[in-house]
């Protein structure tokens, strides 16, 4: 395994902060965000987001849960008020709504509802470089108004046009020097489409491994999606 170099520039696609992999991020960007149900969350790196002070960011995740003991997530985010708006198929937890709830019932967050199926095929048309796709969820409900309906075989579908991003933060088990992520367990409901539908992705992993130290067939999402690698602490 590797470690972070000492010095403050990248060794290959290695970074030695969470700040220096989220170099080059600007107020108003948009962010994917990994992690399901509050487990594979890239800590790290939402703790260097909140560093770096950027502010008006629409994120685009799962959405927010109750959060363990001294951990950090996209609720933190909100809460410092660095998020303008999210997109997510369940931004707060019904029970515990926390600063996402309040925000948004103070008119000062912006909330986008999409259902978790329709988020991941919008995300896999913006990594697969497909303007859009029709599909059958929410057809004639309050949900789709003004949107595109077109029937296929005999059902109505929606257009939902393809969703991308500026930077994606993911969090994966392992990675070799080249950016070749392996994952654990639910690490790999939302890290595989994401890493495709952002024009700069950054991996927080466990180890890094030199070229060849990750057996090929447990790569999921292949090196050519990875900009930037941070060790997690």
């Amino acid at each position: 395994m590797t470690s972070a170099p000492e010095n403050r520039s990248a060794k290959g696609k290695v970074y030695p902060s969470a700040q220096a992999a989220l170099k080059g991020i600007a107020d108003g960007a948009s962010v994917l965000v990994a992690g399901f149900a509050g487990c594979g969350i890239p800590e790290k790196l939402l703790r260097g987001l909140a560093e770096t002070g950027v502010t008006g960011l629409t994120l685009i995740c799962q959405g927010t849960w109750v959060p363990e003991p001294d951990t950090f997530g996209v609720a933190d985010l909100v809460a410092n008020g660095q998020v303008k708006k999210m997109v997510s198929p369940l931004p707060f937890h019904p029970k515990h709504g926390g600063p996402v709830k309040e925000l948004w019932e103070s008119g000062k967050l912006e909330l986008e509802v999409v259902p978790q199926g329709v988020l991941a095929e919008r995300l896999r048309a913006g990594g697969a470089g497909i303007g859009g796709v029709f599909l059958p969820t929410g057809a004639r409900t309050r949900f789709t108004e003004g949107k595109e309906l077109r029937p296929f075989d005999g059902k109505e579908h929606v257009l939902e046009f393809a969703l991308k991003a500026d930077f994606a933060v993911l969090r994966a088990k392992g990675a070799d020097t080249l950016g070749n992520l392996e994952y654990q367990g639910a690490g790999r409901n939302w890290n595989p489409t994401m890493a495709m539908a952002a024009a700069t992705v950054v991996a927080e992993v466990d180890q890094v491994h030199e070229p060849g130290g990750i057996d090929p067939e447990v790569v999921i999402t292949q090196a050519i999606f990875i900009d930037r690698l941070v060790l997690a602490d």
